[in-house]
């Protein structure tokens, strides 16, 4: 959950043929091709320490929930909110008073939401968000809507942040703003860096397909890095992509808030589906990146709106963990960490970025990485 400054203390060609193919319900949203999120990083060069992190991570308990990587459907994309679709009036959250600024979208301001649209982990649109994280997530035409923190009633949305993503732009290294936060604690866009049922169904097909963006992924807090030296509140850290570290509290050895890192070329698939295989070779291309504090590694968009379901392509929370078919059980250790530049100590004094219009970035030739 987002820690912002002032804030309190988130017979394989047999099988090939007889795959259907699926049409997605609506795309899910991305960022143009230059975007930071869509960097193959197969060939990255790798960070000094990338070992003894992982090493130390290892030795900390890897994973949340007893070291298994596990996955999470809760959240729910909404991917074509109609243009008429009710706008709300967003608010302070009601229990605490708190909205995050400057990081956040500046208030007075609304945001689309669609009837039939619903809270993280809900079927609706009410959430209890004194205590669960209620992320609401609306793709409208080029722009993305990503509340953290909500709950609608009495006819307006009153949440601790409003995060709104230009589809269209891509933008700099420290994406909405150095120590700004989002409704991710990384500062990064959610939904773009999710894995959806659809996508998934449609690279199955492919004998070497892959998702084409980076993963999302949470650590608990304790396994995170500090370094008291780098004059961060709390000795707290992080690297990019990330532009914000939420509450880590784990030794200096171990991974920051934002790392990116990669399966390992070597890693033994057999033993994995069509749909796992593709998920897979997404984490050796486009790598994962530390996004939030919690004990659930992984978080897939939900398939209340997509055409293919997650059963139907076994993909289920345990895939990556249980060695069902003689699969490999996932661990940090079959990671490796890329060197996306140093450690910055987070001072919380977020200061906005303007993101560039992605055909500026083809005529100027801007490199977001």
């Amino acid at each position: 959950m987002p820690l912002p400054a002032s804030r309190s203390v988130r017979v394989l060609a047999a099988t090939l043929v007889l795959l259907p193919a699926v049409a997605p319900a609506a795309a899910p949203p991305r960022f143009p091709a230059g975007s930071v999120w869509h960097q193959n990083i197969a060939n990255a060069p790798l960070h000094p320490e990338s070992t003894q992190m992982l090493q130390t991570l290892a030795g900390l308990g890897g994973w949340g929930n007893n070291n298994r990587m596990q996955i999470d459907f809760s959240l729910h994309v909404h991917q074509s909110a109609p243009a008429d679709a009710p706008r709300y009036e967003v608010v302070p959250h009601r229990g605490s008073g708190e909205y995050w600024t400057p990081d956040c979208e500046a208030l007075p301001t609304t945001m689309p939401v669609p009837p039939d649209a619903a809270f993280e982990g809900q079927s609706g649109l009410s959430c209890n968000s004194s205590s669960s994280d209620c992320h609401l997530l609306v793709r409208q035409g080029s722009k993305l809507y990503e509340l953290y923190s909500g709950n609608l009633s009495g006819g307006v949305l009153d949440a601790r942040c409003l995060a709104v993503w230009d589809l269209n732009a891509v933008y700099p290294p420290e994406g909405r703003g150095e120590h700004c936060t989002s409704a991710d604690a990384a500062g990064f866009p959610i939904a773009p860096l999710l894995v959806n049922a659809d996508e998934v169904a449609q690279r199955q097909g492919e004998p070497d397909g892959d998702l084409g963006h980076a993963i999302r992924f949470i650590l608990p807090n304790a396994r995170m890095a500090t370094d008291s030296a780098l004059g961060g509140v709390g000795g707290r850290l992080y690297v990019r992509p990330a532009s914000h570290a939420g509450g880590p509290s784990g030794p200096r050895g171990t991974v920051p808030y934002g790392v990116r890192m990669r399966l390992r070329p070597d890693f033994d698939m057999s033993g994995y589906n069509a749909a796992a295989r593709v998920i897979l070779r997404t984490m050796q291309r486009y790598g994962l990146v530390l996004a939030d504090g919690g004990n659930i590694a992984l978080t897939f968009e939900s398939d209340r709106h997509t055409t293919a379901k997650w059963s139907g392509l076994g993909i289920t929370p345990q895939v990556f963990w249980n060695g069902a078919g003689g699969a490999a059980a996932i661990q940090v250790t079959d990671f490796q960490i890329i060197d996306t530049g140093p450690r910055i100590g987070e001072t919380w004094n977020c200061v906005r970025s303007v993101a560039m219009p992605a055909i500026e970035i083809f005529l100027n030739g801007f490199d977001p990485a």
